[in-house]
């Protein structure tokens, strides 16, 4: 008896010595998600793009790490980028530079001012000559809604930029989503037809499709008219001329040149607009991914609120009829109110309340791309600053926390988004903010060889320590004597030239000096 006991306890003991073989658990649906996250003034009163994502995901490391290939994409399952919750270490170098760039992309009030004096008097002055005009009476009631980056307060540089939306008056609508282009591009057509509404004049054969085309038509040609009168406030030295039309623009841009100079000082894009108030397309129905930052009952707002159709056609030579009419979705007046009151606390950046560095990374950020498309415009002429501010949005929906983006670590906060931006591009998805269908970086308004050079250039700038943010120091002048100073322009070769020139002669100087007194002693 004691015998069979002894023998089942050794039994008993190899079996729990053995090591047990588990299977590979299966990754959950919420574990494979997280592997690939989203990311993302004096004058009263930001745009779109469009595809489809169908696109191959790649999951890649912010600092440049080994990527993945998973999946295709599919509209129902969009996810756009990659990111690290804890930013990457910043060098104390890069991390002056950056804060000295940031410093330097803030307007100064007085050029803010005299701005807002010169766009206010041109905006009261056209709405008066609209309200008056008699060529065309469904421009008589139109009203003026600011937006861009000016309004945003995250321009950079200065103030030379403007976004004037026309908002035109419009009965209750119906919209239908391009075959091609859908949830972005819409044919836009009354409900029912009207015989005494002003429009009437700019619909189709059907006589309830609004025609984009004819409304950008006459819009461009009463801006026409009106620059033809108008007079700029006596302390503006220059005037306003009509820029050419560009193709799949919306805007008619005005330039104010000054009579000493060929170069604009100052653009307005003024965009007729229709605006609706009937709720938000089905795409859109759900509202921003705003809940862990905003709150559920700011997103209730923001869907509460009319949206805007602004007349731009999608990219392609081989346009439908319909194609030609259609109109594009705008929810500016959002972006705007997003960034301009942008914290998880109601105090953030207001008045005695802790502030951020939101706005300043998003400043820096802009600032590179327009860095990129100085010094590649063909490479990179598809991407523009909105491509930016989408991935800023999502990257603020990710880290929604005020503590998150404190003053104090802006260096590291701006390569965390910078890093977002980059596995946007690397994922070669980046879904628009409102409408999580559709991608902005899927041809053919992104094409994949502009978004492989962009892949490769936010890398270079990364690994270079961003020498587009950098502000180059001169070459300190050899001679502190005015007629021997030279201006030099930056990057060129001569600097490099002239710098060693005056280094040989000061030699030759010294070494002449040294000669002569050994002589006399």
């Amino acid at each position: 008896m004691l015998l069979r006991r002894n023998t089942e306890a050794r039994k008993t003991s190899k079996m729990n010595s053995t090591p047990v073989k588990r299977l590979p658990r299966k990754q959950s649906s919420v574990e494979r998600s997280s592997s690939v996250e989203t990311v993302g003034c004096q004058l009263e009163n930001g745009q779109d793009e469009q595809e489809t994502c169908r696109r191959t995901e790649k999951t890649t490391d912010v600092n440049g790490g080994p990527s993945t290939p998973t999946s295709p994409r599919t509209p129902g399952h969009c996810v756009t980028g990659t990111a690290h919750m804890s930013p990457p270490p910043v060098s104390p170098k890069l991390d002056r530079w950056i804060r000295q760039r940031c410093r330097d992309l803030t307007l100064r009030r007085v050029d803010t001012q005299r701005a807002a004096k010169i766009v206010n008097h041109l905006r009261d002055g056209l709405l008066e000559f609209l309200k008056n005009n008699q060529e065309r009476p469904y421009f008589r009631q139109a009203t003026v809604l600011n937006s861009g980056s000016y309004f945003e307060m995250v321009k950079i540089n200065s103030p030379n930029e403007f976004d004037m939306m026309l908002i035109l008056p419009t009965p209750r609508l119906t919209w239908t989503d391009l075959d091609d282009c859908p949830d972005v591009f819409y044919t836009v057509s009354l409900s029912r037809s009207t015989r005494s509404h002003e429009i009437r004049s700019y619909l189709l054969q059907d006589q309830r499709t609004i025609s984009a085309a004819r409304i950008r038509a006459d819009t461009r040609d009463l801006v026409c008219n009106f620059i033809s009168t108008y007079e700029v406030p006596p302390e503006v030295i220059g005037h306003w001329e009509v820029c050419e039309a560009k193709e799949d623009c919306p805007a008619v841009t005005l330039e104010l040149l000054r009579e000493d100079s060929e170069e604009a000082e100052m653009s307005i894009d003024i965009v007729p607009t229709l605006e609706v108030t009937q709720g938000w397309p089905d795409a859109a129905r759900k509202g921003p991914n705003v809940d862990n930052w905003l709150g559920k009952t700011t997103r209730r707002k923001f869907v509460s609120q009319p949206f805007y159709f602004v007349p731009k056609t999608p990219k392609g030579n081989d346009l439908s009829e319909m194609a030609r009419e259609s109109w594009r979705i705008s929810f500016s007046h959002i972006e705007k109110d997003i960034i301009r009151n942008h914290g998880n606390r109601r105090t953030c950046c207001e008045g005695r309340g802790k502030r951020c560095c939101r706005k300043s990374c998003l400043r820096l950020l802009k600032r590179l791309i327009e860095g990129l498309k100085q010094r590649f415009p063909e490479e990179l002429e598809p991407l523009c600053s909105y491509h930016g501010k989408t991935a800023f949005f999502h990257a603020l929906s990710r880290r929604g926390d005020d503590t998150q983006w404190a003053v104090g670590d802006l260096s590291s906060c701006f390569l965390f988004l910078l890093g977002a931006f980059e596995g946007h591009a690397q994922s070669g998805l980046l879904t628009h903010f409102f409408v999580p269908s559709h991608n902005l970086f899927a041809p053919p308004a992104f094409p994949q060889s502009t978004l492989d050079f962009l892949v490769a250039a936010l890398k270079e700038q990364r690994e270079s320590n961003l020498p587009f943010l950098q502000t180059p120091a001169p070459a300190p002048p050899l001679d502190s004597s005015p007629s021997s100073v030279q201006l030099v322009p930056l990057g060129s070769a001569s600097v490099t030239e002239s710098w060693l020139s005056k280094a040989k002669a000061v030699m030759v100087t010294v070494l002449m000096a040294v000669v002569l007194g050994l002589c006399f002693i």
